[in-house]
């Protein structure tokens, strides 16, 4: 196979997986109302905390970063965090374990209505988890972005709004959540009225 038929299959496996997504209206639906959820958490003065483990903590952060910074126009930072102080992640990795990583950064600085954006490709993460029940039992509101498994401990917690990507494929669930988490930001921004 030539470097170019290669690249080319690469880019189609993605789209294909992001047009069944397109597809779904309940998708969009999810998307919409998790956009309006943080909107109004954040003319309501709540802030939003995002988490993931690896590359869904990059994500986390890229989302945390496009709110504080600007995405595509100067308008007012909102506050939005990730999980990323190392002294934090291998304090309580030492002390608790890992599996208690984000649920207490949340019960540090999660309050009633904050918003937390938790991110697992597999939904299956302990910690991502934990840290979902920990929210909820804090009255936060808890959008989860994650793939499409049926062995998802993510898609059985009850009371949160769920994004699911129709793959099983890290990669490619990956790639359609940073375009999912893009027009979050945009549609935060236009239910802000920024």
């Amino acid at each position: 196979m030539k470097d170019t038929e290669f690249i080319t299959e690469q880019l189609l496996q993605s789209r294909e997986v992001l047009s069944k997504f397109i597809q779904d209206q309940t998708q969009l639906l999810a998307v919409t109302d998790a956009a309006y959820t943080i909107a109004a958490r954040l003319m309501e003065g709540h802030k939003i905390i995002a988490i993931g483990n690896g590359g869904s903590q990059s994500d986390a952060a890229h989302f945390a970063a496009e709110l504080t910074g600007k995405f595509r126009q100067d308008r007012k930072s909102l506050p939005a965090l990730t999980v990323s102080d190392a002294a934090h992640l291998t304090c309580v990795s030492n002390d608790f374990g890992y599996d208690q990583v984000f649920s207490r950064f949340l019960q540090a600085h999660g309050q009633i209505k904050d918003v937390l954006l938790a991110i697992s490709t597999s939904g299956n993460s302990t910690n991502v988890i934990n840290a979902v029940y920990t929210a909820k039992a804090i009255g936060m509101e808890v959008i989860a972005l994650t793939g499409d498994s049926i062995t998802s401990e993510l898609s059985r917690v009850p009371r949160i709004q769920l994004i699911q990507v129709p793959s099983t494929d890290t990669r490619l669930i990956q790639e359609v959540h940073i375009k999912i988490i893009h027009v979050l930001v945009m549609m935060i921004e236009r239910g802000m009225g920024l």
